[in-house]
């Protein structure tokens, strides 16, 4: 296993900066640390890493369980855990059965380390590849309330519902994306195949050729005789854009910007909201102080915009103000969601509000769904026509002008 040092910035329930370094797989394991500790993380930068003994994750990419995988090891953990199935025996289990071997790797070093004394909470931390912040916290509280059985189901649902909404998300971004490359192939072949042939014609008659035609030959030329060098450019282009949202300040900007996309935009926004709606009522539920559950849920948004501006929500909480206020101030929240928070607030209904407007957000989401289809059909439409009607042009105009020139001679 694989262990880093890391230092760290935290503050206490009572708001007091610490500074301090750790020993752990992962920055989240240290987080996990630090809140179990009662304390809120601010910032975690790793230093140095070394060699240890011991069973852990590989450090060599592997495939990632899928979320149908997590839900049925949630569902799992949890018929075994209220049937009263000791832990070692259930993971024993499980590790057996389940189908995905990186799964099953990952719950035999979680059985390692549970026999090594550590808490199941722990043991999960050591592999964040597969199990989030969000969820080694939610086992934690598990552990500690003595009710994981139903910490794992709602860990179950929730990720159920997480699964449904992200798919939804990607079936709305699906047929633009397939139009599109058709539109981008077709445009290639063209350039490859068709307009070099009518080039031939047109400079055997020596017609004189309007600026559209011109333009697309041009266009041609370049596919035909630079293309390694597009090809090139295109890795490249693609090579850098991969590393800037890899970075920090890129994945901050992409989030911040994919919010605000024309169409898709809104239905990102609410599904960001369903889920930090959903995660909240979790957190809360189970009995988690409020600042952790912000800290826990702004990492578990996949949203570095969003995040930040849920983190920023614990200083006003710190300096007394309501949730309700914090939440106003952020900017990321809408009536709907700002009204419910003040109402929980007022009758102790928290949790049970941000249920609902979790199936709102989801009602609504999957109802843009539906709709975006329509609304891009008409664009995707106008695109396709345009470029019809430039390539018609390019290849008509001068065949009509030869057409023209050959009946007058």
């Amino acid at each position: 296993m694989i262990l880093a040092s890391f230092r760290y910035k935290a503050r206490t329930k009572r708001g007091d900066a610490i500074e301090g370094s750790m020993e752990a797989v992962s920055s989240t394991a240290v987080a996990g640390q630090l809140i179990s500790s009662g304390m809120t993380p601010v910032d975690i930068q790793e230093e140095t890493r070394r060699a240890a003994g011991g069973i852990g994750m590989p450090v060599l990419l592997r495939q990632r369980p899928r979320i149908e995988d997590l839900i049925l090891f949630s569902r799992q953990m949890h018929s075994l855990s209220k049937a009263g199935v000791p832990l070692l025996q259930a993971l024993s289990g499980l590790a057996q059965t389940t189908r995905h071997a990186e799964l099953a790797r990952t719950i035999g070093g979680v059985r390692v380390f549970l026999e090594e004394g550590r808490d199941l909470a722990t043991a999960l931390s050591n592999f964040p590849q597969v199990f989030n912040l969000f969820y080694v916290s939610m086992v934690r509280v598990g552990e500690t309330s003595g009710k994981l059985d139903e910490i794992f189901l709602q860990l179950a649902h929730y990720l159920e519902r997480d699964k449904n909404t992200r798919d939804q998300v990607k079936a709305a971004v699906r047929y633009p994306l397939l139009v599109l490359g058709a539109i981008a192939v077709a445009v290639t072949i063209i350039n490859m195949l068709v307009i070099p042939a009518f080039a031939k014609v047109f400079a055997a008659h020596g017609a004189d050729l309007p600026l559209v035609t011109r333009g697309l030959i041009a266009a041609s030329n370049l596919m035909l005789h630079y293309w390694p060098a597009l090809l090139m450019f295109a890795a490249v282009a693609v090579s850098g854009l991969r590393y800037w949202l890899a970075s920090e300040s890129g994945r901050y900007r992409w989030d911040k910007v994919k919010l605000r996309l024309p169409l898709l935009g809104g239905i990102l926004h609410r599904a960001v909201m369903a889920r930090f709606s959903r995660l909240f009522a979790i957190a809360t539920g189970a009995g988690v102080p409020l600042i952790t559950t912000l800290a826990v849920v702004a990492r578990a948004l996949d949203n570095a915009y969003v995040e930040e501006r849920v983190l920023a929500m614990q200083g006003g909480l710190e300096r007394g103000e309501t949730l309700t206020r914090t939440a106003q101030v952020s900017g990321m929240f809408d009536g709907l969601v700002l009204q419910m928070l003040a109402v929980g607030e007022e009758t102790g209904s928290v949790e049970e509000l941000l249920r609902e407007v979790a199936n709102y957000y989801d009602k609504e989401v999957e109802y843009d769904v539906n709709r975006l289809g329509a609304a891009v059909e008409p664009i995707l439409t106008v695109a396709i026509a345009g470029i019809v009607l430039v390539l018609a042009l390019g290849v008509f105009l001068p065949m009509w002008s030869m057409a023209d020139l050959a009946r007058r001679h």
